[in-house]
């Protein structure tokens, strides 16, 4: 019936709500006169006036104060202050009627005070009645909800949850003791070591939080102290999106990968970032993938003169280069954009666009990194991961770029799978280049040049952990399979990673290109990896749900072991060497590791990528055997 309600032309709900009005009207007359001559009252001679007055007078000041034009299942505490400026306007009016009726026909001038206080009552009950009603309040299905913050987000967010249908509030958590007991449009606010009795008390279902102006440090606090609790955490969307109307209380966010982190992330130092991108014209390879969708975004922020967005997948590509194209706009950023469509493969394109646009700076990111897929495909991974990398190096080379910056991965670190191997063996081609006092033009069968470089290049690399929130990273898959009720599938129980944010990463990156010397190998300092069944358990718990095991048969999500992959370690590294050397940023270091002259590098390179063009799987991991250090493929796990 109410759905039915709901969906009736507005001019018939206001026809409802102005027929509703004058009963109620009506009805404080009776009252008022009851209350009055203390006895029940039957209306003779000039009291009908007054009767048929109050409606008459009502319903034009009401409508005045645009209460029809009102939404009525959106009335909240603004509505009900309405009411009581019309109803005030209304005695006003009301007052020399009844004074007229008093000399005329004796009606009571006590009247005029009594029926606007019965009035109010009535019309504000039921707004308030219709509200609840029309909004489910009490409703099964609603969500019940409590809101960490009693601030000014906090409020704001009480306030938008005021016309929805999916959430009851229950009451605010705040750590200010100057606000515990009090309330905020008629809702609690309590302690927070409360939080675990009003959950059971009040049977909550999910709590906000509303701190937009929290350090990450003081976010993990909290999470860590509600993470037990049997309710699902979420967070608070912007609040400038609250109020244009872009984001509704449906939007409200699951926990930020930051959050699962644990950690602070890494901080950017604004002035390094603007001196090395700022007016410069910026090549980004892999543009359309996470690193390098996320390198771009922070790049075009700086304001270089010109971003190459380059990536061999037309609908990767499409879609970063409309976001950046946006993201300009909103900035108004004077920034050329330039997608380019190329396979870092075919050498001739990349050289081409170096020797057009003549980019200061180039962020190798394009390469294939799934572990699993490249095992099954080890040629394409070789030939991607390796001949890619020479082929941009080569080009930039030819082309004088200033700055050269490869990402890598920790899985480059005595590599037990090809993709890891093969980003170490493209990690050993820029040390090569690098420690080489006259860089050579290079190609892929490492033949000498013509011609010399103009300039010389500072190659780099920037070497880090699993990503959270990538492509294929465990988070999302994480997500997905709780939202379907699990099984959440993890390798083994005892598998750690190493994690950072794609912000956090990208960031890396930018402030290693500009602070590198030639040759240099940058590594996030990233504390102490993360065990994967551990942020499972982590992230049902944020969920509102619980992990079935042997300790909880009857939880709602269980857990699966299914087995390292071909290539899996159960851990991963990040420094090959020894002693690494601090840099002017606190978290991050500079390591100096072992490799192999250019010279010699170049003869087994050739050997290599003829084995990956033959798809010669055993010439492959022979070649990488000798090649990388501590590479064992498909190695027992190391315990």
């Amino acid at each position: 019936m109410r759905e039915e309600i709901l969906a009736w032309p507005r001019s018939r709900k206001r026809l409802v709500v102005v027929s509703l009005d004058c009963v109620l009207s009506t009805l404080a007359t009776w009252l008022a006169f009851t209350l009055r001559l203390d006895t029940p009252n039957w209306p003779n001679g000039m009291e009908w006036m007054a009767y048929a007055a109050a409606p008459v007078l009502a319903i034009p000041i009401f409508a005045k104060f645009g209460l029809y034009r009102a939404i009525y299942r959106y009335t909240g505490v603004a509505a009900i202050i309405t009411i009581g400026k019309a109803v005030a306007t209304y005695s006003v009016v009301l007052i020399p009627v009844v004074f007229l009726m008093f000399l005329w026909g004796g009606v009571p001038r006590s009247l005029s005070v009594l029926q606007p206080l019965v009035l109010l009552i009535l019309v504000a009950s039921s707004r308030a009645l219709g509200w609840s009603w029309l909004t489910g309040i009490g409703s099964k299905s609603a969500r019940r909800l409590l809101i960490y913050g009693a601030g000014r987000a906090g409020a704001q967010t009480a306030a938008a949850l005021a016309g929805t249908e999916q959430y009851i509030l229950l009451g605010f958590l705040d750590d200010d003791i100057g606000k515990i007991g009090t309330s905020i449009n008629g809702v609690t606010v309590f302690m927070p070591a409360q939080a675990a009795e009003i959950v059971e008390r009040f049977g909550a279902s999910d709590i906000l939080l509303a701190l937009p102006s929290a350090s990450r440090e003081r976010r993990n606090q909290i999470i860590g102290q509600l993470q037990s609790l049997p309710v699902r955490i979420r967070s608070l969307p912007g609040l400038a999106d609250l109020a244009s109307g872009r984001v509704t209380v449906e939007d409200f966010k699951d926990l930020d990968v930051e959050d699962l982190l644990g950690r602070e992330p890494v901080a950017p130092r604004p002035e390094l970032l603007s001196h090395s991108l700022t007016n410069r014209v910026v090549l980004v390879t892999g543009a359309g993938g996470s690193i390098g969708g996320e390198l771009s975004r922070q790049i075009a922020l700086e304001s270089p003169s010109e971003l190459l967005l380059l990536e061999h997948s037309e609908y990767a590509l499409y879609r970063i280069h409309r976001e950046l194209t946006a993201l300009v706009a909103h900035r108004r950023l004077r920034v050329r954009l330039l997608p380019i469509l190329a396979d870092v493969c075919n050498f001739e394109r990349v050289q081409a666009v170096c020797e057009i646009h003549r980019p200061s700076l180039v962020y190798h990111a394009a390469a294939y990194k799934h572990v699993p897929m490249v095992e099954s495909n080890p040629g394409s991974g070789i030939i991607n991961n390796v001949l890619g990398t020479i082929n941009t190096a080569r080009a930039a080379l030819m082309s004088g770029v200033e700055r050269f910056v490869l990402i890598s991965t920790d899985k480059a670190v005595r590599p037990t799978n090809i993709m890891g191997a093969s980003k170490r063996m493209a990690e050993l081609v820029l040390q090569a280049l690098a420690a080489e006092e006259k860089q050579p033009f290079i190609d892929e069968a490492g033949d000498k040049p013509e011609r010399a470089a103009q300039a010389r290049t500072c190659f780099s690399i920037v070497r880090f952990g699993n990503v959270l929130g990538s492509s294929g990273s465990v988070v999302p898959l994480f997500r997905a399979q709780i939202s379907e009720g699990g099984p959440l599938t993890i390798t083994h129980p005892e598998v750690t990673r190493y994690f950072m944010t794609i912000p956090e990463a990208a960031r890396l990156v930018l402030h290693a290109g500009a602070m590198a010397d030639d040759g240099d190998l940058f590594i996030l300092d990233m504390g102490t990896p993360i065990r994967i069944l551990d942020l499972a358990r982590r992230m049902v718990a944020l969920s509102g749900l619980t992990v079935r095991d042997e300790s909880r048969p009857k939880g709602d999500i269980p857990i699966t072991f299914t087995g390292l992959r071909p290539g899996e370690k159960l851990f991963e590294e990040l420094l090959i060497g020894e002693n690494p050397l601090p840099t002017d940023h606190p978290r991050i270091i500079r390591a100096r590791e072992d490799f192999m002259a250019w010279p010699d590098l170049k003869i087994h390179l050739q050997s290599l990528l003829s084995a990956a063009r033959e798809d010669n799987v055993a010439a492959m991991k022979d070649l990488l055997r000798l090649l990388v250090p501590g590479y064992v493929p498909e190695a027992a796990p190391i315990e």
